[in-house]
């Protein structure tokens, strides 16, 4: 069985339109003879998208009890018996309840591809796991459900559903977005002009990034130009706190560049990591965010970190090498060395960031 096609609508920010969109397009489909069902929709009581629903049929819901609180979920089960030819599934960022098969919703969403369901889905960018640092900073506000950015990778069309500053910040003030009570908070906070700006760019990137590294893809299938030796990314992980913003500046890194990473861990057996149950935890919490976010995990045995970091480097041909900013003191590193300045002094043909790192709170 061939594996469904996924359409991902993608917006700046909530009120752009995404399952308004969605919902034109499934009508046009279903106009066409195509069978199409809702999985799941989020119409936020507005009623210009609520109409939109029409006759399109809905999966029920399946309700889940959590902590005596009788919540409703997707019902991933049901869609897959109905097995229609597509799928609308709003609000692809969700996690899940407790209990249910899946962890979060987007995991739900692979499991209707897989069976050969094509999915239309919807996401605003700051819901991206390696934008979370910038959103986090521009907007002031921790965004804690994320989808990983392999998950786009696995589109077959990204939909970019952009408005004005103006025109959002219009809807914001009508009551289409949050209720009346909400509305000031918002255009000061999240809403703001600076704040959409760069949120509306990253949306802008985000998209033609994924259309760029399709063509290149369709270049190379149909022969029209010989592929380009690729480009290698390669993040160096600890245990150390602060790691999984060195981890997502890898992860956007290789998203631009179309390309494989690695996130390497050079285990000298007297780690740290091995001592200490919470850091090995950590540890173990980064490589699996790596994963999630489509690296390679590699870990290396050897007592240098710099030797077996160096060795890494040459044999993989890696181009882009990311380090998280030392934690040592300037005395520390002019008596013992450093690792980044070994590493400096011996590749010469790779370009080398260091991303600052949150120091451990005491």
């Amino acid at each position: 069985m061939s594996s469904g096609k996924l359409r991902v609508y993608l917006g700046a920010a909530p009120g752009v339109g995404k399952t308004y969109r969605m919902l034109e397009d499934a009508n046009l489909l279903k106009q066409q003879g195509v069978d199409v069902v809702i999985g799941l929709i989020e119409t936020h009581g507005r009623k210009d998208t609520a109409a939109l629903i029409g006759d399109l049929e809905i999966i029920p819901l399946k309700e889940v009890i959590y902590r005596s609180v009788t919540l409703r979920e997707m019902d991933p089960d049901a869609i897959l018996a109905r097995h229609p030819h597509t799928c609308i599934v709003d609000e692809l960022a969700h996690t899940n309840v407790p209990g249910s098969r899946n962890r979060k919703r987007y995991e739900d969403v692979l499991e209707l591809l897989d069976a050969g369901i094509n999915v239309m889905t919807s996401i605003n960018v700051q819901h991206m796991e390696t934008l979370n640092d910038a959103v986090s900073r521009s907007a002031n506000t921790q965004v804690r459900e994320t989808v990983p950015d392999s998950f786009l990778k696995r589109a077959n069309e990204v939909v970019n559903v952009d408005v004005t500053i103006e025109e959002l910040r219009g809807r914001l003030r009508e009551g289409k977005i949050y209720a009346p009570e909400k509305v000031e908070q918002a255009l000061a906070n999240f809403f703001r002009k600076g704040n959409l700006n760069m949120l509306r760019e990253l949306a802008l990137r985000t998209t033609a990034e994924q259309v760029s590294t399709a063509a290149s893809e369709y270049r190379r299938t149909q022969g029209l130009e010989q592929a380009p030796i690729p480009e290698k990314v390669m993040v160096c992980i600890s245990a150390r706190p602060g790691t999984e913003r060195i981890i997502r500046t890898g992860a956007r890194i290789a998203g631009r560049l179309a390309t494989n990473w690695y996130a390497v861990h050079v285990n000298k057996q007297r780690d740290h990591a091995h001592t200490d149950p919470e850091a090995r935890h950590r540890l173990e919490e980064y490589q699996r965010m790596a994963r999630d976010l489509g690296a390679k995990v590699v870990v290396l045995d050897d007592t240098n970190v710099a030797d077996a970091l160096i060795n890494f480097t040459k044999k993989e041909n890696i181009s882009h090498v990311i380090f998280g900013q030392s934690a040592r003191s300037r005395f520390d590193v002019l008596l013992r060395g450093s690792v980044i300045n070994r590493f400096l002094t011996e590749v010469r043909d790779a370009t080398v960031q260091v991303v600052p790192m949150n120091r451990e709170k005491k």
